[in-house]
C-alpha cells in the first residue's frame, strides 16, 4: 500500500510540529524549507489538518500553527483515514475484472491492508516522535 502525497505531507507536518516545545508556533514557510516541499501543497494540508482538529492556527503578526491536541491523542490510523480517499488495495470493478469471482489475490490484499491499518490503530503520533533527544535539538540537527 502506498499512501498519497497528501497523507505523507500530513504526517510530515504532524511530526514537525510534534517535536516543537509545547506551545511554540511554526509557520508553513519553515516547514516547507525543512522538507523541501512546495508551500501550495503544505498549505492545503495544513488547512485540512486544522479543519479536522489536529492543528490550531494563530493569525496575525507572530502567528503560526501548532498541534491542537497532545501527540498521544493523534491516532495514526485516523490520520490515514482522514486523508486517503480509498483504502481499497485494488479496484476489481473498473474496468470489470474477468477473474474477480475466483480471484484469491484480492482477498490477500484486503487482509494485508486490514493488518496494516490494525497496526496503525495501535500507534499514536507520540509513539513515532524521537525519544532520545529534545525536540528543539532534533530539528536543529536535521536542519543543518
Amino acid at each position: 500500500m502506498q499512501l498519497t502525497k497528501q497523507t505523507d505531507f500530513a504526517f510530515r507536518i504532524l511530526l514537525y510540529l510534534g517535536q516543537l516545545p509545547e506551545g511554540e508556533l511554526a509557520n508553513i514557510k519553515a516547514i516547507c524549507e525543512f522538507y523541501g516541499i512546495s508551500q501550495n501543497h503544505i498549505a492545503k494540508v495544513v488547512v485540512k489538518l486544522t479543519k479536522l482538529g489536529y492543528l490550531a492556527s494563530v493569525r496575525g503578526h507572530g502567528g503560526g500553527i501548532r498541534l491542537a491536541v497532545q501527540p498521544a491523542a493523534i491516532n495514526l490510523a485516523s490520520v490515514i483515514e482522514d486523508f486517503e480517499t480509498s483504502l481499497k488495495p485494488v479496484n476489481c470493478d473498473t474496468p470489470p475484472c474477468r477473474i474477480a469471482a475466483s480471484c484469491q489475490l484480492k482477498g490477500l490484499l484486503f487482509e494485508a491492508t486490514n493488518a496494516f491499518m490494525n497496526t496503525m490503530r495501535q500507534r499514536t503520533l507520540a509513539d513515532i516522535l524521537p525519544k532520545q533527544i529534545s525536540a528543539a535539538s532534533s530539528l536543529a540537527v536535521e536542519i543543518k
